[in-house]
């Protein structure tokens, strides 16, 4: 049973599933959609173009699918997607798309920690961790099972492959491929996620050969497109590894060491 507190300001145009909880004082604009089973925080904004999952849990404060920090938005219809089972913590700032994409996303299953910051035109994957205090800036995608470090700053349009860990503190201005751990400043590859990949399944010969990919590619002392066919011919029957060269093939803000 849907329980809607008497001071939550929750529109009669919203569309609110099964089982869903609205603590005092949130607001639920027109043009929303929730799922079932999710509970709305005390104080929680909930603006239009907003399209929730199932069990998704927001707390008090948050902000979901508010316009745009961009100075040419023009109140186009825009959304703000979130998938199933994803917590967004106090006082998080979702902003949804512009015209250049119409949407910004966050997966399933993901964690978004106190005062973390989306901006417009983003797409974060399923199962992603974003620490305290994390800013992200416009147009950035994150891929399946990323992990960003709390109060980590990262640039527009930069990409983040999947699997990926990013220290804690450290600005990212850089397309970060799959897979590695990037720290210090300005920002190095530091390794594999060995961590998280062992949690996840990845065999020793699977890590062995991106970790060797990965070895060519920063510690050769050779440029990508000099030591890309060796790894082709060595490693190239390695889904992971081909997701690697997919991801460096394409990559645009380049300056990773």
């Amino acid at each position: 049973m849907t329980q809607i507190h008497p001071t939550a300001i929750v529109s009669a145009k919203a569309e609110i599933g099964k089982n869903v909880i609205i603590e005092p004082y949130a607001v639920i604009y027109d043009d929303v959609k929730i799922g079932d089973d999710c509970y709305i925080g005390p104080h929680a904004a909930i603006y239009d173009g907003a399209r929730i999952g199932n069990r998704v849990k927001i707390l008090q404060s948050a902000s979901v699918s508010n316009i745009p920090q961009d100075l040419k938005y023009a109140n186009e219809e825009a959304y703000f997607y979130i998938g199933d089972d994803t917590v967004i913590r106090e006082f998080v700032t979702l902003h949804k798309g512009t015209v250049e994409t119409g949407f910004s996303k966050v997966g399933k299953n993901c964690l978004l920690m106190a005062y973390a910051h989306i901006a417009h035109d983003c797409v974060l994957g399923d199962n992603v961790i974003i620490a305290n205090s994390v800013q992200i800036g416009g147009h950035v995608h994150l891929g399946d099972y990323v992990i960003i470090g709390g109060t980590t700053p990262i640039h527009q349009f930069v990409k983040i492959g999947e699997h990926a860990m990013i220290g804690g503190g450290f600005r990212v201005t850089y397309d970060i491929p799959p897979y590695v751990l990037a720290a210090n400043e300005p920002l190095r590859f530091a390794g594999l996620n060995l961590v998280g990949l062992r949690r996840r399944g990845f065999t020793n010969d699977e890590i062995m050969e991106l970790k060797e990919t990965y070895m060519l590619i920063y510690k050769s002392g050779k440029s990508y497109s000099q030591v890309k066919d060796v790894i082709i011919e060595k490693y190239g029957s390695n889904k992971y590894v081909q997701r690697v060269i997919e991801f460096m093939d394409n990559i645009k803000r380049t300056g990773l060491r």
